[in-house]
């Protein structure tokens, strides 16, 4: 599907500078949005950086000197980074809580999704509708700012939030799992409603201008979409998201 939205200003989060204190908070495991890094930056701490940031699926912006000199005046040695008001897990220890909980996995795939404002309206309807976890890849994604977890009225706060390198290897590990992928899409050859979402499922939710990737396109079980009235393409993604959870609500609690 598309959507229409506007994209707002992000709110800067606190931050951390330098190469040591990051490469520090990133080994005793402190929450980190997102490290700004310049493009030309070199050296073994840098290195040690970026590997560790690998391995926790912390997104890396590569940017030029200008950017970290109007985040701090203070000496940044090439490197910047804002710390998380949030906790993340990998989408693999997601799944296996979920299920050990005994529950039928429901996530929320987001794909591309930037303006953080939906983010937060998606984790509130995910959560009143029995969802458990949303996934978001480290590029092409919002960072959860404080105007995030408000507009998601907390919810942020009490639902699994999986970070994944890429949409690709989500998919990989929840096919892995044996939850379906569907994505969503104007023109998806299964209305909602036609959809069994009392299986294990993700469901994917598409960028506000482009709708799901082709990756998806490719790869999904299947392709649902929200029948409407009119033809008028202009549903938002947040809107959008709260109408399939209900419908995914709706046959968990009283049948398809």
């Amino acid at each position: 599907m598309k959507y229409n939205n506007t994209k707002p200003a992000a709110k800067q989060l606190p931050l951390l500078i330098g190469r040591k204190p990051i490469l520090e908070a990133i080994e005793q495991g402190a929450a980190i949005e997102k490290i700004f890094l310049l493009r030309t930056a070199t050296g073994p701490e840098i290195n040690a950086i970026k590997l560790r940031a690998r391995e926790f699926n912390i997104p890396i912006s590569q940017v030029p000197v200008e950017k970290l000199d109007y985040m701090t005046k203070a000496q940044h040695q090439g490197i910047v980074a804002w710390t998380s008001l949030l906790q993340y897990i990998d989408l693999q220890s997601g799944i296996s809580h979920v299920v050990e909980q005994g529950l039928t996995p429901l996530f929320l795939l987001l794909d591309g999704i930037t303006d953080v404002r939906n983010v937060g309206a998606i984790a509130r309807s995910a959560l009143c509708c029995g969802a458990q976890g949303i996934i978001l890849p480290t590029s092409h994604a919002a960072s959860l700012t404080e105007e995030a977890i408000k507009t998601s009225a907390g919810a942020l706060r009490k639902i699994l939030l999986c970070r994944t390198p890429s949409v690709p290897q989500a998919i990989d590990t929840l096919k892995l799992n044996g939850i379906q992928i569907l994505g969503t899409q104007m023109k998806g050859s299964v209305p909602v409603y036609e959809s069994d979402l009392t299986i294990p499922s993700a469901i994917v939710m598409g960028a506000e201008d482009t709708g799901i990737s082709k990756d998806v396109l490719k790869r999904a079980d299947q392709l649902i979409r929200i029948p409407m009235a009119a033809n008028f393409d202009s549903l938002n993604v947040s809107v959008a998201a709260g109408m399939i959870l209900y419908e995914a609500i709706r046959q968990r609690t009283i049948g398809r």
